[in-house]
């Protein structure tokens, strides 16, 4: 189908480009932005006093399937991803089974290729069901389309066992993805702090994280390697990554909504939607964050959409899952950071748009000339929203299947800016709103 998205604001963070101006879709590639001139479309989508985007790219989301399908689907987590004009995601590989074989990333991405709602890249085992231990076959999983490998949340003990995946991957050309925790210091389930305290919560200090960057930047130095760091939480954590990067280390690195917008005050008296991963920090902490991810030491902000059943939520904080649904959350809370902190809509949809895509790089193939970005003859995902309205999380009515969220109106009070109103994959409308 030929589409026409006219009389929007096209804002590309990646070319510059901020100005009124018609999208022309065809045969699953942009083929104009500017005048539509004798271009004849089979549908037309009025984005007057709307802004066209580049479609975004969270690096961060869990789909629970396979092995969590009570806590969600490939069918609810996509239509949400596409509710939020996310078209392409990167899952982690803490499924279960863990995504350690060929067949299980392949049946995975045959399976959202069918749904047609977003483009799906999933992480790869770094070790063998994440036990830690003995290593995947990485080449193989990387020819089933892994675009890098990953423990998730469950952190390698052993350094050598670390030292070898990384010369592994220097190796061949691949990424790392890690979440920097130490194995022992990080089992708390809140912040260590005067909050945690006074709730009589065990604590997981700033030093969980920056210790296991300090020990990973010296395996880096000496592998060559490049990592990407998923999640950084702290202040101290911020330093490190800038100090890694003066340096000319491979690494990039990514933050949580959760962690920008959130401190351990959120938690209030045990709020349970509040428990998440990694855990909520101190105020210096989230301005760090916010500071960190303005001026680019960190890359992107990351949705870590975590759908959670009530039934493994509503416990006492200590037991609850943590883990909370942002794939619908994402941009606005992007576009809240661009707003409160001062960067502006530019910085804010990078962050989320190219920043992400030039965090992939090669593993994205041939898409990586033009996904998070729109530019004539490129792929046509496109996120189209209000920056105008306003609104409010509402749990019951977010289409993932994971109702908890910590950016419930109800917990939060914020009143969120911009809202999709059509999201375009490969040329396909995967999702527009009923009241457009």
């Amino acid at each position: 189908m030929k589409i026409l998205i006219h009389g929007g604001r096209v804002v590309d963070p990646a070319t510059g480009r901020d100005e009124l101006a018609d999208v022309a879709i065809a045969s699953d590639r942009i083929v104009a932005i500017g005048a539509a001139g004798d271009f004849r479309a089979d549908r037309r989508i009025d984005a007057t006093g709307l802004i066209v985007a580049p479609g975004l790219v969270d690096l961060a989301a869990r789909l629970r399937e396979p092995g969590y399908e009570h806590e969600g689907m490939l069918e609810s987590e996509l239509a949400a991803a596409a509710a939020g004009g996310v078209t392409s995601l990167v899952c982690p590989p803490d499924t279960d089974p863990a995504l350690d074989e060929p067949g299980l990333v392949e049946m995975l991405k045959f399976r959202a290729r069918k749904l047609s709602r977003c483009r799906l890249f999933p992480l790869g085992a770094l070790t063998r069901g994440l036990a830690g231990d003995v290593l995947t076959e990485m080449a193989e999983l990387t020819e089933a389309g892994c675009i890098g490998f990953s423990q998730a949340e469950v952190p390698i003990a052993d350094t050598l066992v670390m030292q070898r995946a990384l010369l592994y991957a220097a190796t061949y050309g691949y990424t790392v993805w890690v979440r920097p925790q130490d194995a022992w210091l990080g089992k708390g389930v809140a912040a260590s702090g005067a909050v945690a305290t006074r709730l009589g919560l065990s604590g997981v200090p700033a030093m969980a994280e920056t210790i296991a960057l300090h020990t990973l930047f010296e395996l880096v130095r000496a592998t060559g390697a490049r990592v990407h760091l998923c999640r950084i939480s702290s202040a101290a954590g911020v330093a490190l990554v800038r100090a890694a990067k003066a340096e000319g280390l491979p690494v990039t690195a990514d933050v949580s909504i959760n962690s920008l917008h959130l401190t351990d005050v959120d938690i209030g008296y045990f709020n349970a939607a509040m428990r998440v991963t990694p855990p909520l920090r101190q105020g210096r902490d989230r301005d760090a964050l916010r500071a960190g991810l303005a001026d680019g030491t960190i890359d992107a902000l990351v949705s870590d959409h975590n759908p959670v059943s009530a039934d493994e939520k509503n416990l006492p904080f200590a037991e609850a899952t943590p883990g909370g649904t942002g794939l619908e959350l994402l941009l606005s809370l992007a576009l809240k950071w661009g707003e409160d902190s001062g960067a502006g809509l530019s910085r804010a949809l990078a962050t989320i748009t190219s920043e992400p895509v030039r965090v992939l790089g090669p593993a994205l193939g041939s898409l990586s000339a033009s996904a998070g970005r729109l530019v004539a003859g490129g792929v046509a995902d496109v996120c189209v929203f209000d920056p105008g309205e306003r609104w409010q999380a509402s749990p019951a009515a977010l289409k993932s299947q994971g109702k908890h969220t910590p950016f419930a109106f109800e917990h939060t009070g914020f009143e969120l800016p911009g809202r999709v109103k059509a999201t375009l994959v490969a040329g396909t409308v995967a999702y527009e709103d009923a009241a457009a």
